[in-house]
């Protein structure tokens, strides 16, 4: 231990600064150095969890807009079939399901026996019904070429039910009785 002795009290102007760097660096790394690599560690995690909530933040966003974007073209396509699909008066949907079946019938060469169109007795909402029920007899073509025209045309008519009968005898014209219906809305 001499020999350290001798070159420490020779160079004690040179080891001292040495040792007292090396003691401050040592103290500043436990108390600086560490506590801040923590703290920027701390904030590396707080950055990403903000990444991930922005990136939540804008999925949302995106989902939100899109709803607002299909509500608007729901309700733009809902007022274009209000306006320019259904009818928009009583009269003018009992004239489809009592003036246009009537023409479309004799287009067809069928008779009408039977008909009656009512509007629906108590109407829920805006939308009214009008029910027609159509007894109509002709052939198997002349019947079928009808029923395409109705579901086909571009009026609005809904066929609620089909009933087809043909007596015992061939050749006999069949006998066709259809419940339609049609919308309009009330209050326009």
């Amino acid at each position: 231990m001499i020999p350290l002795k001798r070159a420490f009290d020779e160079k004690r102007g040179l080891v001292i600064p040495v040792a007292a760097a090396l003691a401050i660096n040592i103290v500043l790394a436990v108390g600086v150095v560490y506590p801040m690599r923590g703290r920027v560690q701390s904030a590396e995690l707080r950055a990403q969890s903000a990444a991930a909530a922005l990136n939540t933040a804008e999925r949302e966003d995106q989902s939100a807009r899109g709803l607002v974007l299909g509500k608007i073209r729901t309700s733009t396509s809902l007022q274009t079939f209000y306006h320019d699909v259904l009818p928009t008066t009583s009269s003018s949907a009992r004239n489809i399901t009592y003036l246009h079946l009537q023409q479309l019938a004799e287009q067809h060469r069928l008779r009408t026996p039977h008909r009656n169109c009512e509007p629906e007795p108590s109407p829920k909402g805006p939308l009214r019904r009008v029910r027609c029920t159509m007894a109509l007899e002709g052939t198997y073509d002349d019947v079928r070429r009808f029923i395409y025209d109705v579901e086909t045309g571009t009026d609005f008519l809904v066929i609620d039910g089909v009933t087809l009968a043909q007596s015992g005898e061939p050749g006999a014209a069949l006998q066709l009785t259809m419940n339609l219906s049609t919308y309009y809305k009330h209050g326009e």
